[in-house]
């Protein structure tokens, strides 16, 4: 049975002996090859899976963080500004911690499957009339009055949990790839990444890849206009490039269908980026950070529909040549 983040790497995380861990199991996702993806692109390709992480996304990682830190300080709710995922995670982690989560999230704008499990686990979901940034700012003034503890990435609890994926990456590969690409939302991710890197005394480029459209991009995890971490992400090495939605929609239906990896759209925008200056000949890690199940609405849209037939193996046999691509 693999251990507990907080437990794997308690000597390079913010806890004592006294902090309680509250954890699903998250962490020690794997790192797969992508063999087609790398002829395309001309580079050694390995994709860090963390939707396998409990909810489904990285932020995993830092919420078990977050919320151990917050049960040790005695705090009996936490509150979070998302667009999904963050949500979901704070939602579950709340409620295997015993506490009550408050979710505020802009109108309209959070995929299905993020919105289930965030209301499955309990937690108190408000939309607020308003974007992102709004919503945030309104849990920060909640978070003032002390009768929340925030949980979204301006907690520093959840930068040092998420910088774990690089300890996990250099681990299995035995080095620092030349080139780690991720997405780029409010930028917590990317400092994350740098931290992690520091930390370890490596040095790797960093590809932040952020949509070129951040108030509308079909990429519901990092629609976000006003990054919360811009300034923290300008002082890192990070290269920000800028991908269109019909990029990340591409780079989304070939991770589906040459790996075999369904990701929400906003996951993709990192091989989306290297898609565009293929760093060719290096060693490549890009993090797909969350599951396609988070958005099923896009998979329902963009994906071929499926077929109706008779029970009869002549008509399946004919309807499946004609919708072979």
């Amino acid at each position: 049975m693999t251990a507990p983040l907080i437990e794997r790497f308690r000597d390079r995380l913010p806890v004592t002996a006294g902090t309680p861990v509250v954890s699903l199991g998250e962490g020690s996702t794997p790192l797969l090859e992508a063999p087609r993806l790398s002829e395309r692109l001309g580079v050694e390709l390995w994709l860090k899976w963390e939707p396998a992480n409990p909810t489904g996304s990285y932020k995993d990682r830092g919420m078990t963080v977050a919320v151990s830190k917050a049960v040790e300080a005695g705090a009996t709710a936490v509150v979070c500004a998302s667009t999904g995922n963050t949500a979901a995670s704070a939602a579950a982690y709340a409620s295997r911690a015993g506490i009550s989560a408050l979710i505020l999230q802009p109108e309209g704008a959070v995929a299905l499957g993020k919105l289930a499990q965030t209301r499955a686990h309990g937690a108190r979901v408000l939309e607020v009339r308003g974007s992102f940034d709004e919503a945030l700012d309104a849990a920060r003034e909640l978070t003032e009055r002390g009768t929340h503890v925030l949980v979204n990435s301006l907690n520093p609890h959840r930068i040092e949990g998420q910088k774990t994926a690089v300890f996990e990456i250099v681990e299995e590969l035995g080095a620092a790839p030349d080139v780690l690409a991720i997405p780029y939302g409010g930028g917590g991710n990317t400092v994350s990444y740098a931290t992690g890197l520091a930390e370890l005394g490596l040095e790797a480029e960093i590809v932040s890849a952020e949509a070129a459209d951040r108030r509308h991009t079909v990429a519901s995890a990092i629609r976000i206009a006003d990054p919360a971490h811009a300034a923290a992400v300008a002082a890192t090495p990070a290269r920000i490039v800028t991908v269109t939605d019909e990029q990340i929609l591409a780079a989304w239906s070939d991770l589906a269908r040459l790996e075999g990896m369904f990701c929400e759209p906003s996951s993709a925008a990192g091989i989306a980026a290297l898609a565009l200056d293929p760093p060719r000949g290096l060693r490549v890690v890009a993090t797909i950070t969350g599951h396609g199940l988070k958005d099923p609405e896009t998979a329902d849209r963009l994906a071929p529909s499926s077929v109706v037939v008779d029970p009869d193996p002549d008509a399946i046999a004919a309807a499946s040549e004609a919708s072979e691509p």
